[in-house]
């Protein structure tokens, strides 16, 4: 091989060499120190468009299950207030019995009377109740707006989407319980199969709810039949709730699952191997010190020209 002053061949070859390593050993530095595999696009064009589209797909399950938990509370707050309707119920079941004691005088029946009738009032209150700003309870409209006993054909229905598709994925419905409604008793229907009736002028229809006194009914005029059959409605809405509660709850957990899988997946696409790439780091590092060296003695053979020309 020649002596050359003007071109060092072993110079450039070095210098390139110690490029690379250099840029190799920054590469693994900058991974070890950020904990991830993809630092920047070059790294992985593909699997950094993979894992872009998992990271939207774990943060709209995130709100999906938000979603679910906060329809999972609505429920059990609607639960709350039926529960507390059943126990109003059986108090005016108890009140009747007492109504009907020999011993008992007519201003004692008076007394049961009105507790009867301010019991009715307070069952109203109760189906009034909202959930930050939405009501518990079926309504003529889904609007937020106080409960009122209306068209039963309306939708009170409420959607919860349960996966990262939004509406076009799985939907759980669940619905405002016609508290209202199950409280309204046709008397003449006492033998049939259960149906939740609208309100109506006729004399056999009979309401546990009542805004104000002018409108609430007397002991005397509601059979034991009637309460029977309003804590059985009340049971029936409750089992309701209970299965839509149910069914969130499995979907709370799928989600859940979903989520860790999907976490777990884009995790083996982005994160870097920790024992690989400190065994490249140690590599590099080593190939950058040598680079160096060979560079720097590489600069020294031009001297040797120099003692010949001398």
């Amino acid at each position: 091989m020649p002596l050359t002053i003007n071109t060092n061949s072993s110079a450039a070859s070095a210098n390139m060499h110690l490029t690379k390593n250099n840029e190799m050993l920054r590469r693994s530095i900058n991974r070890l120190s950020s904990g991830s595999r993809i630092v920047q696009p070059v790294d992985d064009a593909g699997g950094l468009a993979v894992s872009m589209k998992l990271e939207s797909s774990i943060t709209r399950l995130a709100g999906a299950q938000s979603n679910v938990q906060n329809a999972i509370s609505f429920l059990e707050v609607q639960d709350g207030v039926m529960e507390a309707a059943g126990k109003i119920v059986n108090r005016m079941i108890e009140l009747k019995g007492l109504s009907q004691d020999v011993m008992k005088n007519s201003s004692d029946v008076e007394n049961y009377n009105r507790e009867f009738q301010d019991l009715q009032m307070q069952i109203y209150d109760m189906s009034n109740v909202q959930f930050n700003g939405v009501s518990l309870f079926a309504i003529s409209s889904n609007e937020g707006a106080a409960a009122t006993f209306g068209n039963l054909s309306a939708d009170n229905t409420m959607s919860i989407y349960t996966s990262a598709e939004g509406s076009s994925g799985p939907i759980v419905s669940i619905g405002k319980a016609m508290l209202l409604s199950a409280l309204t008793i046709n008397e003449a229907n006492l033998n049939t199969a259960q149906t939740f009736q609208s309100e109506d002028s006729a004399n056999d229809i009979s309401s546990f709810a009542a805004e104000n006194v002018s409108d609430a009914i007397d002991l005397n005029d509601v059979s034991v039949g009637v309460f029977t059959k309003a804590l059985e409605n009340i049971a029936t809405l409750r089992a309701e709730n209970g299965a839509s509660m149910s069914r969130l709850r499995f979907a709370s957990d799928n989600i859940s699952t979903t989520k860790t899988n999907m976490e777990a997946a884009n995790g083996r696409i982005v994160d870097v191997d920790v024992a690989a790439e400190s065994t490249r780091l140690a590599k590099y590092n080593v190939l950058v010190q040598a680079s160096a060296s060979m560079l720097a003695q590489a600069n020294t053979n031009g001297d040797i020209a120099m003692m010949l020309i001398r």
